[in-house]
């Protein structure tokens, strides 16, 4: 369990804060992470990495000489905002271009793929690379769908590694997409991990059994089995990886980095005795030992749990692998001696003059912030049930997420309205305060969607029932455009694409805003619960598919949910 904290919700701010007074020969803070605090060359690639809190040494603990020069940041077990990594970034970039690469989570892929689009339209070349290390969360006909645990610092590693080398950035990310290729990872829990504040872990194991695959965001395993002795752990973790050495590589011969990684509770006594008979096994298979590393490197909170990682060398990587570093949480070799760099600026995002707005727009701004009101309201009164339904096949995050995300959201609205802004402008400040703060899959999405019906208000007049119903048919576009799914996935557009279609057939005939709302709110209604027998094909409840049937999506029912509360509203206003 975890133990100390003050305000849950400011938990990953103070513990950021924390780390970097701890840790300043080596990183300084920027709005959304930190970068170095070391010169870092003019020209040289800046290799950004990020993930949520909650798995230290990554990602921060790895900003330093030799590996990362920047991390973004983002919430326990969420994913940094679009916003976040644009900012570190920028802030890391010396003219040789950025290369961002993170583990292969759907709010990571959204949130640095936008990040991407942004730093490209700025004019900085950017590339990325998602680390797919995970052998159990899909089969090698998918790889492209796995996860990505603590292999990522073998991707991480080599990346900066090509940097320091003085490599391009066609070149970085060659490295990096090789080195991904052959690294496997397989992992192991014998607890849940337990967030802050809270009173229940996100999953449990039964005493005397062990989960196979879990994810390193409180997700269950995907499988189970009674705990084998420790010689046993080491047969099942090396015999699972040897099944699928890296195309091209020969097993007999080869030389190979393992990395036993502990998931946050698990001895480093407990580990030695496995690794010795790791050791033993990969000799025996004819495979050289290049570099043990026993430890952690990528945690989840105080899970019980580990993972091993195999990390196939040829003689490129070896080179590069043997490139000194020296960060907060991980020392290779001795780095030369390099000066500090200028502090840059913590700046946090600067205030735009309030656009104009007529008096008809600034009130439609008093519905739209009494819509967003709405939402926080059924957040909070919902927020334990989302969470609950997320852990079931997720990570148990989903109902924080939409409270951190639908409070920045009406705070900013309040603050844009007490300005003077018009009804477009007080949603679209509502939209880019939950995406950053929310961070995550749903962060990302919920910001696509209120931007879309922003779009269609105006700061001048008021929009009629056509404008709202084609706004929230082009946030629909624009969550399955970026997010990639489509009707039948079991993700929020489950709900959504409903709720547009119906919104728009009910205003077409002839409906009220406020009475084709309710018709399209209950067809969200039913759309939602009927996701409880659909199997996920998206998002990080993918890889443990049936665990979830019989359980409807959180994302979707948190959709109808808040399309109802609107309802309401719409109604009181319209009376």
């Amino acid at each position: 369990m975890t133990r100390l904290w003050n305000d849950p919700a400011d938990f990953a701010e103070e513990m950021i804060a924390g780390f970097v007074a701890a840790n300043e020969r080596s990183v300084q803070r920027v709005s959304g992470g930190v970068i170095r605090s070391t010169v870092v060359p003019e020209g040289q690639v800046a290799v950004v990495i990020g993930g949520g809190s909650g798995h230290y040494p990554a990602f921060g603990g790895l900003v330093g000489q030799g590996l990362a020069h920047g991390a973004a940041m983002g919430n326990l077990f969420a994913s940094p905002s679009t916003q976040q990594v644009h900012a570190v970034a920028r802030a890391a970039h010396r003219g040789g271009g950025v290369f961002l690469t993170y583990g292969n989570y759907a709010g990571d892929v959204l949130n640095f793929d936008a990040a991407q689009e942004r730093l490209r339209a700025d004019g900085i070349a950017c590339e990325s690379v998602a680390v797919t290390d995970d052998i159990f969360s899909a089969p090698p006909s998918e790889k492209h769908k796995r996860r990505g645990i603590a292999g990522d610092l073998t991707v991480f590693r080599t990346a900066a590694a090509a940097a320091e080398a003085g490599y391009d950035l066609a070149e970085v990310v060659e490295v990096a997409r090789v080195a991904n290729e052959r690294t496997r990872s397989f992992g192991v829990a014998f607890s849940g991990c337990t967030l802050p504040g809270a009173e229940q872990p996100l999953f449990s194991v039964p005493e005397g059994r062990m989960a196979i695959g879990l994810g390193i965001h409180g997700e269950p395993g995907i499988d189970e089995t009674d705990i084998p002795t420790a010689d046993g752990l080491a047969e099942l973790l090396v015999s699972r990886l040897l099944d699928e050495v890296p195309e091209g590589v020969e097993a007999s011969g080869a030389r190979v980095v393992p990395i036993l990684n502990g998931l946050g509770s698990l001895k480093y006594e407990e580990m030695f005795v496995v690794f010795r008979r790791i050791a033993e096994l990969l000799r025996a298979a004819g495979i050289e030992i290049v570099d043990p590393h026993v430890g952690e490197y990528c945690t989840s909170f105080d899970m019980a749990g580990t993972s091993l990682t195999l990390f196939w060398l040829d003689e490129e990587l070896e080179q590069l692998w043997n490139t000194p570093v020296d960060t907060p949480a991980y020392r290779r070799g001795s780095v030369a001696v390099t000066a500090r760099a200028e502090p840059t600026p913590h700046a946090e995002l600067v205030d735009e003059e309030t656009p104009p707005s007529d008096e008809t727009s600034r009130a439609v701004a008093a519905t739209v912030v009494a819509v967003v009101e709405s939402i926080a309201a059924t957040i909070d009164a919902h927020v334990d049930e989302l969470g609950r339904l997320d852990s079931i096949a997720g990570d148990g995050d989903h109902g924080i997420g939409m409270q951190r995300g639908s409070h920045a959201a009406r705070d900013a609205a309040i603050a844009a309205q007490t300005a003077g802004a018009g009804a477009e402008t007080v949603l679209a400040c509502a939209a880019d305060a939950w995406s950053d703060r929310a961070g995550g899959t749903s962060g990302a999405l919920w910001g696509l969607i209120l931007a879309g019906v922003a779009g269609k208000l105006g700061d001048q007049g008021a929009p009629s029932a056509s404008d709202v119903s084609a706004g929230v048919g082009d946030g629909a576009q624009a969550v399955m455009k970026f997010g990639k799914a489509q009707v039948g996935d079991k993700t929020l557009v489950d709900a959504l694409v409903p709720f547009s279609d119906e919104l728009a057939r009910a205003i077409d005939s002839g409906d009220s805003l406020a009475a084709a709302w309710e018709r399209a709110a209950d067809a969200a209604t039913r759309a939602a619960a009927s996701t409880a027998d659909l199997l996920p094909l998206k998002g990080r409840a993918r890889s443990h598919g049936q665990n979830s049937v019989g359980t409807p999506d959180p994302g979707a029912h948190s959709l109808a949910l808040i399309a109802t509360a609107i309802g309401a509203v719409l109604e009181r206003k319209s009376s």
